[in-house]
């Protein structure tokens, strides 16, 4: 009998409704219902790609005689930290203060006020590892509610306070210049793995925001140095195991140093701005080996996002799960019998050797992940041997998919794929970036205001956290500078608007809170600075206030200018001392040291001249440059304003903050500019 998950827009909760246990979804009637039964709350918090969140559902949520202690003793609460962050990131700072770490799945017990007394993440059925049994937790809490209430709740209480007073702490302002952005690269350098690429030891996630950052910072300043931390990390990661090697796109992290072995989750939001940070390292390579592979790269993630993740709305699936049929990794590993098998014994292998496939095994049960150390000597070969396996792949069982769609990660989607559209020429990655726009704001957006998700082409009731709203505008101003279109910049400075009126914290210049002002009331209102998996609300927020100073009219460009140098100054300490968390922040910074950089290309779309200019822009053009090619004064793009023609010829005119380069109408001309 399905319990009351069963009407969900998540998967995630789709996947526990026909449980044992009477989830509720969070709600004021689960709490309604623990005060009117004095008991406590059980909150489990995870989501639908996530591998112990399987492996706790199999082993306890599943389990009757499990369901019937719960049932008799909790209210349980179920809830998918993707469609709702803002209470993921609340009882996740109560686990990591009482526990010292965190992760999913998330288990906390509750008063029905809501306060948290006790939390940890993964519990086995019986005691294992210095863990107790999660049966064996939830009599011991029974227990303590039954003849402790009172000190309990006491407890409770003195725990929310201390974590609201956390969470209102602020760190002193201080400014983001171009010392700091120096020291931050020294940083960097120093946490720098030289052997396998990437910052820090295992596990070892893939530092988009970091990549971009080092980037921007080689093409402002031309330090070598920067150019190849990203260099080596981009070409380790693209080919471990890590990367898919046959189908393309990123898993969530490898569980090494080595990029060897992956946690096989596939998300979205990692494949988008690893396609961002492919794309632009493409076209600022100076080695053909790499400016190869990047492309490769590049474009095999596009592959992957449109033909595993687009959902048949236009938008992107959040997610592939680590596991299939309760294995992770069944659908990616190989053993050599299984190369042959497939391709016969030369091809077979010759593969083997090829993607590192041993009888040893590099990951379980004798099994390998793929690895391409090396480009193949005969790749006529390889490409015939990719298909191969590809398509004998495509026939195991295959993972699930979360096929919500997620504002901020659809959004990021829109800004790599508009991006990456026009520096490596793929205008039809920029339609697949204003389909995924399209559907944002004819289904998530909802009397001016946006939902978190969808599913089906239905919204979601999750209100829009902070990172939706600025995620999607940064989206929607790549797609105006990618088209040139009037309608995408209006939605986005809609948006920034209701984010500057909604979020801003007035007490701390500079300062947001993830969620809005009129959102449900939890524990405390969250807000989070540091750059994680995705960028943080704030940081996205700062560089698409940024981008829009320069690209909307006067009567908002001072005030978008204005807020983005706060946000960034509000956070100047955080940049200073951990470079590694606050990646897109310091991008930011770096656009803003240019100027930001404002590129207006102006001409007819028929002429081959104008065209040349708009495609060199794009393709050569720093990271965080303001690009916008189209008719001189045309009605809605006020950065092509008051710039006409030259001599009847078509024109970039180069600006860096209010001052402009005398108008290009060569090549040699914009790269001189753009220098």
């Amino acid at each position: 009998m399905p319990n009351r998950l069963a009407d969900s827009t998540s998967p995630y909760l789709l996947q526990h409704a026909d449980n044992p246990i009477e989830w509720w979804p969070w709600s004021e009637e689960a709490f309604e219902e623990a005060r009117r039964r004095d008991v406590p709350v059980l909150l489990s918090v995870g989501y639908a790609a996530c591998h112990w969140c399987h492996v706790m559902a199999h082993e306890s949520f599943e389990d009757e005689t499990t369901a019937a202690q719960v049932n008799a003793d909790f209210v349980a609460i179920k809830v998918d930290r993707e469609e709702r962050p803002d209470i993921d990131a609340v009882y996740m700072t109560a686990t990591q203060a009482m526990t010292g770490s965190g992760g999913w799945p998330m288990t906390c017990f509750l008063t029905p006020a809501g306060e948290p007394f006790q939390c940890g993440t993964y519990y086995p059925p019986t005691p294992r590892g210095g863990m107790p049994g999660f049966r064996q937790l939830l009599a011991a809490v029974t227990r303590a509610w039954r003849e402790d209430g009172e000190r309990v709740r006491e407890a409770a209480g003195q725990i929310a306070t201390r974590l609201a007073d956390t969470a209102n702490a602020t760190l002193p302002p201080a400014p983001l210049g171009t010392e700091s952005l120096e020291t931050a690269v020294g940083m960097l350098a120093g946490d720098f793995d030289a052997a396998h690429g990437g910052f820090g030891g295992a596990p070892k996630f893939p530092p988009s925001m970091t990549l971009e950052f080092l980037l921007r910072h080689h093409e402002r300043t031309g330090y070598a140095e920067a150019l190849r931390l990203v260099e080596v990390t981009g070409e380790r990661m693209a080919r471990g195991g890590l990367y898919d090697q046959l189908g393309g796109g990123f898993a969530r992290y490898s569980v090494d140093a080595r990029w060897v072995v992956p946690h096989f989750e596939k998300m979205l939001y990692d494949n988008a701005q690893l396609l961002r940070a492919y794309a632009h390292l493409a076209r600022r390579t100076n080695d053909p080996g790499i400016r190869g592979l990047a492309t490769r790269v590049a474009e095999e993630t596009v592959e992957f996002m449109l033909r595993d993740l687009r959902t048949a709305a236009g938008g992107l699936a959040s997610a592939l799960d680590a596991d299939t049929d309760g294995v992770e990794g069944l659908t990616y590993a190989w053993t050599p019998a299984q190369l042959r098998e497939v391709l016969g014994d030369d091809d077979g292998g010759w593969a083997a050797r090829l993607l590192e496939v041993t009888d040893a095994g590099t990951f379980e049960h004798g099994s390998s992940t793929l690895q391409l150390l090396a480009d193949p000597d005969d790749p006529a070969r390889w490409s015939r041997v990719r298909a191969a396996l590809l398509a004998a792949r495509d026939r195991r069982p295959q993972p699930a998919r979360d096929d919500k769609v997620v504002t901020a990660w659809n959004g990021l989607a829109i800004t790599a794929l508009a991006e990456a559209g026009g520096a490596l020429d793929r205008p039809d990655w920029v339609v697949a970036a204003a389909d995924a726009a399209r559907l944002l704001l004819d289904v998530h957006l909802v009397d001016g205001r946006l939902r978190r998700s969808s599913r089906d082409g239905v919204a979601g009731a999750a209100a829009g956290v902070l990172e939706d709203y600025a995620c999607l505008a940064d989206g929607l101003l790549a797609l105006h500078q990618a088209t040139g279109e009037a309608r995408w910049l209006d939605a986005a400075t809609g948006l920034l608007d209701t984010a500057l009126d909604r979020f801003a914290d007035p007490a701390s210049p500079g300062g947001y809170f993830d969620t809005a002002d009129d959102a449900e009331a939890l524990l405390h209102r969250p807000r989070d600075v540091t750059d994680g998996a995705t960028p943080s609300g704030a940081s996205a927020l700062a560089g698409a206030l940024l981008s829009a100073s320069v690209l909307c009219a006067p009567d908002r460009a001072g005030r978008y200018a204005e807020a983005s140098a706060a946000a960034v100054t509000a956070v100047g300490t955080l940049a200073g001392r951990h470079a590694r968390f606050a990646g897109n922040w310091l991008s930011v910074a770096e656009a803003a040291a240019r100027g930001p950089l404002q590129v207006a290309v102006v001409g007819g779309p028929n002429d081959e001249r104008f065209l040349a200019l708009r495609t060199y822009t794009q393709r050569t053009a720093p990271g965080g440059t303001v690009v916008v090619a189209g008719a001189p004064d045309a009605p809605g793009v006020p950065l092509l304003a008051d710039r006409p023609l030259v001599d009847g010829a078509p024109a970039a005119y180069v600006c860096r903050g209010f001052v402009c380069d005398r108008p290009a109408t060569t090549e040699a001309e914009l790269a001189a500019a753009l220098a």
